[in-house]
């Protein structure tokens, strides 16, 4: 079933939920009730920050002015820079009707799913991190919702200027055809779902010592290719991504920053050594003035 159904409502709902269990389980002060108070907290957080994320959609679903000459403008911008054309990649795959079949899904299932797997993973196993990288993630989504009030539509929109092929609706898998009401098409600047992949990827390597950690990145390069190759991102989607990670990653330290004046205890007093100048007396006795 698509994430895409998890509308702002629902996940409103589910959030008040938890928050009840976390007010509930709380108090009781056992090992289990903690963990359980611990999860619904986190929960809770997870499912508001996704009701505002679709409730800020909702401010930019439908405006379209302007998006498509936008999207043209992106096109012969990176033309101009002599970027790889994503014609180019789309043709390595045109012909191979399942590995298309596999992109489309890959684009459509992947995004939510695996930033799910991942929050309750890096809570279970590494939840020292946790706060740094939801944070992380937080920052790095607002911001983006920002730019994307500015339409600008993708590749897929503007086929007559790229002459590429829209490989979702081609095979019948385009969730927007499906879900148009809850999605935002003209949102292409800058990719959330490359932002979101490589910073998986980036989490993973940081906080896993295991060896397999490097398989992570596979996830970012993934969905680069495949945000590409499906005719739904421009290469400076991705561009913009990475720089919007790299801020958001500096806010996460401040938060850190703060977070570790605000809780760390009060200075001892400062303990000032006093000199005493000493003088022998006449018995060979020390005596202070």
């Amino acid at each position: 079933m698509s994430w895409l159904l998890l509308d702002e409502r629902s996940a409103t709902i589910v959030a008040i939920a938890m928050l009840a269990v976390f007010g509930a389980t709380r108090p009781i002060g056992k090992r289990w009730s903690r963990f359980i108070s611990a999860a619904a907290f986190e929960t809770a957080v997870v499912c508001a920050l996704f009701a505002l994320w679709q409730a800020a959609n909702q401010l930019t679903r439908g405006h379209t002015t302007g998006g498509l000459e936008r999207g043209r403008q992106i096109w012969h911008a990176e033309r101009w820079l002599h970027l790889p054309n994503e014609l180019s990649v789309q043709n390595l795959i045109i012909d191979h009707p399942e590995i298309v079949k596999a992109s489309n899904y890959y684009y459509d299932t992947m995004h939510l799913t695996l930033m799910v797997v991942f929050l309750v993973w890096l809570w279970l196993r590494h939840r020292d991190r946790y706060p740094f990288f939801r944070n992380m993630i937080a920052a790095f989504t607002a911001m983006s919702l920002l730019i994307q009030m500015v339409a600008v539509a993708p590749p897929r929109l503007i086929l007559g200027e790229t002459g590429m092929v829209d490989t979702a609706r081609a095979y019948g898998q385009s969730v927007y055809a499906v879900f148009g009401d809850l999605s935002d098409q003209f949102a292409a600047m800058p990719s959330i779902h490359v932002g979101w992949a490589l910073l998986i990827s980036y989490a993973v390597v940081k906080a896993s010592p295991s060896r397999l950690r490097w398989v992570a990145v596979l996830h970012g390069v993934i969905t680069v290719f495949v945000v590409v190759a499906t005719a739904n991102h421009y290469w400076l989607d991705g561009v913009a991504a990475v720089a919007l990670l790299v801020i958001a990653h500096y806010i996460a330290m401040g938060i850190e920053r703060a977070k570790s004046r605000f809780l760390s205890p009060a200075s001892e007093p400062l303990m000032v050594p006093v000199r005493i100048n000493a003088e022998p007396s006449d018995d060979g006795l020390v005596s202070a003035p």
